[in-house]
């Protein structure tokens, strides 16, 4: 279902949801906390995490990032002749906004989503979709069965957004509540089992196992079906209230995230440390934050402070972002 923007509701949701799980990565990653207590015995309460977050959250960012990048190709089409070069733009925008925050975080994503949406998200957008849903398919798979997970599966998760976009999957929700079901049943025994392939691996074979890429690919599918068969509910309905501000602001609070991060740091002394129960508060509190912010900040304005920047650049004009308020109507 779209809103008057031409959004759709149940993506932003989603993306607001990954946004949290990586959050919980983000910060174990950046403080550099410890992963081991002695030689090739992991802390519990991490090895935990890790199954239940790392590989999980970022495959479906993603997934969602190629199928969004085929939606706004449609819209450029529909307002330029030359939408390429208004991709091309966009993603050179993002290229300079992730650059920038490697400085801070070296982890970080958005460069290497510029570098892959330029080398190959961009040019597959001329394929047929079946030759796209394929070329996505053997990348991702090849991946995680060869290389392992990381970046690596970051081409074939693209493109399998983009064939997900060419299918129409995005625009005909409403219509697959069957299908995210049947997906969904056949994806939670499949997770849970890799999940508990990986959990009892060695922690100096899960270096070159291929359970950590294989059970997050499966997590992912999890997470990602079941939220989408949630949001149909009433329940689900309070929840995306919640999130989808967040995913509409997501290039924001994923950089706002790093600044946070970076902030508390001092206070909570979390490099080299096993304190992840104060890991998971501080995830809580910039979550809560973020919500509460991205709501209000909404109410105001039509984009995120970031993510108009970023359609300021792309379209090379300044768009509009204050909503005006609406006339008052006498009977």
């Amino acid at each position: 279902m779209q809103n008057d923007a031409g959004r759709i509701h149940e993506l932003d949701a989603v993306r607001g949801f990954a946004l949290c799980g990586i959050l919980v990565v983000n910060i174990w990653q950046l403080t550099d906390m410890a992963v081991v207590r002695a030689p090739g015995e992991l802390i519990p309460l991490r090895h935990l995490l890790s199954v239940l977050f790392e590989g999980r959250f970022f495959p479906i960012f993603s997934f969602l990032f190629g199928l969004s990048f085929a939606l706004f190709l449609d819209s450029a089409a529909q307002r330029t002749d030359r939408p390429r070069l208004v991709l091309i733009r966009r993603l050179v925008a993002l290229g300079v906004l992730g650059l920038i925050h490697h400085q801070f975080q070296p982890g970080e994503a958005l460069l290497p989503y510029a570098l892959v949406g330029l080398v190959i998200l961009l040019p597959a957008t001329s394929l047929p979709r079946l030759a796209i849903l394929v070329a996505g398919l053997a990348a991702t798979i090849g991946v995680a069965v060869t290389l392992g997970g990381g970046f690596g599966l970051v081409p074939g998760l693209f493109l399998l957004g983009l064939a997900a976009a060419r299918y129409d999957i995005a625009d005909t929700l409403d219509e697959r509540g069957w299908q995210l079901a049947a997906l969904f049943a056949l994806a939670v025994p499949a997770a849970v089992l890799t999940a508990m392939w990986e959990y009892h691996t060695p922690y100096l074979d899960l270096l070159i196992s291929t359970a950590p890429p294989i059970a997050g690919l499966l997590g992912a599918l999890t997470y990602l079906t079941g939220l989408l068969l949630i949001l149909r509910t009433e329940t689900g309905a309070v929840l995306s209230e919640v999130l989808e501000p967040m995913g509409r602001m997501a290039l924001t609070n994923y950089l706002a995230a790093t600044a946070l991060i970076l902030l508390a740091e001092p206070h909570l002394h979390l490099a080299g440390s096993a304190k992840y129960g104060q890991l998971l508060a501080l995830a809580a509190a910039i979550i809560v934050l973020q919500a509460i912010t991205s709501w209000a900040w909404l109410k105001l304005f039509y984009y995120g402070p970031m993510e108009w920047i970023w359609r300021c650049v792309t379209w090379w004009d300044l768009v509009p972002v204050r909503r005006l308020p609406e006339p008052v109507r006498y009977r």
